[in-house]
């Protein structure tokens, strides 16, 4: 029996050691919590993507009473972004969350399918995104969307290969 270990190299800042183009990206996505609907959790979570012609677009998570009908932040931020610039690339996506009054302390981790979205997104532009995942007391930053989903499904896993 053979074992893999799988690392991934995330780096932990706080908002002061942020660059000025971080700062400005985790600022709307912090604004763009307070505009997400989510009546049933309360978990209200922003995002941001900055574009490769220096466009920001932001997007929320958008809960339903008929769950999953819902949407992630992250996932209506990358399409959102996709259909007003389908031909730019996104540099950067931050994400941050707010519940009981206040941002999280420690940053939250995009779910499955929104990692799915992000790493298409990668392979799209054949262009790294980086993410940067906001909480107060810590920032996590990832060059890229392998560091968090490894043993991803993507382009080797084409219909022909699986055959």
């Amino acid at each position: 029996m053979n074992y893999l270990k799988i690392t991934a190299k995330i780096r932990i800042y706080n908002y002061e050691e942020l660059l000025f183009e971080e700062k400005n990206i985790v600022d709307k996505a912090k604004e763009a919590v307070f505009r997400a609907y989510a009546p049933y959790s309360g978990f209200k979570v922003g995002a941001a993507a900055l574009m490769e012609n220096g466009e920001i677009i932001t997007g929320n998570n958008q809960e339903n009473i008929a769950f999953p009908s819902g949407l992630c932040a992250e996932r209506t931020t990358l399409f959102y972004a996709h259909s007003q610039y389908p031909g730019e690339a996104v540099r950067a996506l931050a994400v941050a969350a707010h519940t009981k009054g206040d941002f999280i302390d420690r940053p939250i981790s995009p779910c499955g399918a929104c990692r799915q979205v992000m790493l298409e997104t990668e392979m799209r532009f054949r262009r790294r995104v980086k993410v940067i995942l906001y909480g107060k007391k810590e920032i996590y930053i990832i060059e890229n969307i392998k560091d968090l989903l490894p043993l991803a499904f993507d382009q080797d896993f084409s219909f022909d290969n699986c055959l």
